[in-house]
């Protein structure tokens, strides 16, 4: 059983002599699991349709926005409501303010916020607010942890990092990276120690709250709760990248579903309903550091565009009528359950970790906690894996190393044609 890909392929070709690598992020390269990408045509609901006329479940969802599916008539309305009155103004509108509003009353920890275009700009812009408010340089992240393509933070970083081997980039200087320190995901201890040491030189831990950029990893118990305390102690920010997990793993993210509040919070995806957004917020007394109100500068062109506000507040505020969280939670849970009963009747070693409507099925016997253990996963059998759900209609993330997303508009149909496959190749891959 093999998709038609003839034209996906001659497209390709063309792409690849006017883009490098034929794409435009190397997340959509096929590299980790061989052979070209498909061309997508259009979107609806659950499910994507390619050139060559195909249509796959859809389990990326364009990398996490589409909560609501592909098209959700209310997002699409909104949209086509502001382009009615133009695209972009570079100057205020009332469209942002009620964003601002809406996140301020949906995130815990946020008081103010500020808009800005992608989440790579969010988690930049945030990490340059905590050393400008607490007047220090260090930072730390964690292995795996993915938070943009910014210089400082692209050191031993998740998703496409991890899957071309590179994870850490030529081109970023050494001083860039040298207040930098790198710890391991879920290890408390080691962050303790590096506190010890040099608490009063830092000036914020970044991290995903769940991983999704080495697979859906979670926190273990304590873990958030313990950095909590560590940069109250030292009066270092706390900042929680939940661009991915913002609105995904509940309402309020991550934070709200563990109870434990950053001092800044950096979002993306869903607040974009799909078009290209960022944001970063915290308490007003940090982000009154932030320019016009205070020293630290950060701006942009684009940011609060009348078309993303009225395609992300559509969102938002369905998100927040409709509360689809306990069936997603539920349906994410059946389709999970499925997929590592099709890998044990297989006999292949795995594991699996979910979070929400957020997962991944690891070709992995250990429970993935950190990046040192999802180095471990055998990704010549997920690159199979891949190919055979690709070839059964089902469309997955080309890496080991990211997560999948399930939307409200899944039915149980669609989950039990993704699991009926997953039974199908775990036998031919065994």
């Amino acid at each position: 059983m093999t998709l038609n890909r003839t034209k996906s392929q001659t497209h390709f070709q063309r792409a690849s002599k006017v883009i490098p690598g034929g794409v435009n992020s190397p997340a959509r390269a096929f590299g980790a699991v061989g052979g070209e990408p498909l061309i997508i045509e259009r979107g609806e609901g659950a499910y994507l349709h390619d050139i060559d006329g195909n249509q796959l479940i859809d389990y990326i969802g364009s990398w996490g926005p589409h909560i609501l599916g592909h098209r959700d008539p209310e997002v699409i309305a909104a949209i086509e409501e502001a382009l009615k009155v133009g695209t972009s103004f570079g100057a205020p509108t009332t469209l942002e303010t009620e964003m601002a509003e809406l996140i301020v009353e949906i995130v815990p920890s946020i008081e103010k916020v500020r808009m800005v275009n992608s989440g790579t700009e969010a988690t930049m812009s945030a990490v340059r607010l905590a050393r400008g408010h607490t007047g220090r340089d260090k930072i730390i992240k964690f292995a795996g942890c993915y938070h943009g393509h910014v210089d400082s933070l692209l050191v031993q970083a998740g998703s496409g990092a991890l899957t071309l081997g590179t994870p850490s980039s030529p081109g970023i200087p050494v001083g860039c990276t040298q207040d930098t320190i790198v710890l391991e995901y879920n290890n408390l201890d080691q962050c303790r120690q590096v506190f010890a040491q040099e608490g009063e030189q830092i000036a914020c831990i970044i991290l995903e709250p769940v991983v999704g950029n080495m697979g859906c990893v979670i926190p273990q118990p304590g873990f958030l709760e313990g950095l909590r305390e560590l940069c109250t102690e030292h009066g270092a920010l706390l900042i929680f990248d939940e661009v991915m997990t913002g609105f995904r793993v509940a309402l309020g993210g991550a934070q709200e579903r563990f109870g434990v509040t950053p001092d800044l919070t950096t979002l993306g995806k869903i607040i974009g309903g799909g078009m290209p957004v960022g944001a970063y917020g915290g308490k007003a007394e940090v982000m009154d550091s932030i320019s016009p109100t205070g020293p630290v500068y950060q701006a942009g062109t684009l940011s609060g565009n009348p078309v993303a506000m009225a395609s992300g507040l559509a969102m938002l505020r369905k998100l927040k009528a409709t509360n689809p969280y306990p069936a997603l939670e539920e349906i994410t849970k059946t389709l999970v359950a499925g997929l590592n009963d099709a890998a044990e009747q297989a006999g292949l070693p795995h594991s699996s970790s979910q979070v929400g409507s957020m997962f991944t099925l690891f070709f992995n016997p250990e429970e993935v906690t950190s990046y040192t253990v999802s180095a471990k996963n055998n990704t010549e059998r997920f690159a199979k894996y891949f190919w055979g759900m690709m070839n059964r209609g089902v469309y997955l993330p080309c890496s080991q190393y990211e997560a999948n997303f399930v939307s409200a508009v899944h039915t149980n149909e669609d989950i039990e044609k993704t699991i009926a496959a997953a039974h199908e190749v775990m036998q031919e891959i065994a």
